[in-house]
């Protein structure tokens, strides 16, 4: 996602993985992110590891679910496909409930499998399922599995930071995100909220040297901040640093606020220009899914290096099905950005001929018009203290 230039800028210095401060930054991170997930430090704790997303949620399925034990994997997406690849390669005992990419896996579904199926010790699901953009209830979810007292996991890769998640209330025992996503900082580590009585029932079952989960945490305990293998300072220095400016811009909830505001707002301008939602459901406020306009010849690769062009990056599809491309509004986005990548949609469609077929009018003046009334209506409704401008 996007970042602030003085988060950037923290990666201009060079820090030495054994350094006492560089430690110092790295426990910080920890406690920062226990905090921010709504967790006592006397249960849960943080654990990070290199990689991407992917790594941290490998290495959740790979350390925490042991021989003998069997994981429940609620899908509804190409995020949910993945964990079942993980599982399949390491050889995890696995169970897939699959739901369509628009509809949110049952609680009562899975309860029905937890009764039906006593061999399942485990429970995961994606909590932003950004293949459609949809946002699971995984708190229905966790309540099934924690009074079935199974263990509870969360890809909360998008979301964690950006939507409100009280992490041990919920009953969510791993929770995993990553570093550049709505913390706002740069790729190159995940990290894990842990119940730390579960992690510690997790010691020796891991399948990987690296992804061990349960000595990651050790060697970062035992270390004093210290990483058991070469740490990506650059990032983790951003990263810190983009923890600080989140919490000095109002933390969670201005956070939330903005990405909630840019997404209803995109939503709406794109909506006058003939772009309607491929979710009707459950529309999370991370990424959107729009389907084509209809009666156009709508070229995405066209479109995508028109906009590129002129400074903003735009997502392909990823359902198989439906001619679909996404629209992410997270991020160190405003509402500036927000009209700005509308108003070059529109100038796009007139300049090849879509505007009319799409939504009624060749007049680009019109068309945006319309949006900065449908747009209107929705900043009316901002909540206090969210900042629209950067």
């Amino acid at each position: 996602m996007t970042t602030t230039r003085t988060v950037k800028e923290k990666m201009l210095f060079d820090h030495c993985t054994w350094d006492d401060d560089y430690k110092a930054i790295t426990q910080d991170i920890r406690r920062r992110l226990v905090k921010l997930a709504q967790c006592s430090p006397s249960t849960y704790t943080a654990v990070l590891m290199q990689g991407s997303g992917t790594f941290g949620v490998e290495s959740v399925l790979t350390s925490v679910v042991g021989p003998g034990e069997k994981v429940l994997l609620c899908t509804n997406g190409a995020y949910g496909d993945r964990q079942v690849e993980i599982c399949r390669h390491a050889g995890v005992a696995w169970r897939q409930y699959a739901e369509p990419y628009d509809t949110i896996p049952s609680a009562a579904k899975v309860e029905a499998i937890l009764d039906e199926d006593p061999s399942i010790t485990h429970v995961s699901m994606i909590h932003s399922e950004t293949t459609s953009g949809l946002l699971n209830d995984i708190e229905a979810v966790a309540r099934v599995a924690k009074a079935h007292g199974k263990t509870f996991m969360v890809d909360a890769m998008s979301s964690f930071g950006g939507v409100d998640i009280p992490v041990e209330d919920w009953g969510i025992d791993f929770l995993v995100s990553s570093a550049n996503k709505c913390i706002q900082g740069v790729p190159g580590f995940s990290f894990i909220i842990a119940n730390t009585a579960a992690l510690k029932a997790s010691k020796g079952k891991a399948r990987s040297l690296s992804l061990d989960l349960y000595d990651q945490w050790r060697g970062l305990e035992d270390g004093d901040g210290k990483w058991r293998y070469t740490s990506p300072t650059h990032v983790v220095l951003a990263f810190h640093k983009a923890l600080e400016e989140m919490e000095a811009q109002g933390g969670l909830a201005a956070r939330s606020g903005r990405y909630a505001l840019n997404n209803r707002l995109l939503i709406a301008r794109m909506g006058t220009l003939g772009f309607s939602t491929f979710l009707k459901d459950h529309q999370g406020p991370i990424i959107t899914t729009f389907l084509y306009p209809d009666g156009t010849d709508f070229d995405f690769a066209d479109l995508y290096a028109f906009i590129k062009e002129r400074g903003y990056a735009i997502y392909p599809g990823k359902l198989t099905d439906e001619e679909t491309f996404r629209l992410g509004n997270i991020g160190e986005i405003y509402v500036d950005d927000i009209v700005r990548v509308t108003e070059l949609f529109a100038l796009y469609m007139a300049e090849r001929g879509l505007l009319e077929p799409a939504c009624g009018t060749a007049d680009v003046a019109e068309a945006i018009r319309r949006m900065d009334e449908a747009g209107t209506a929705v900043l009316a409704g901002a909540p206090a203290g969210v900042r629209l401008h950067a």
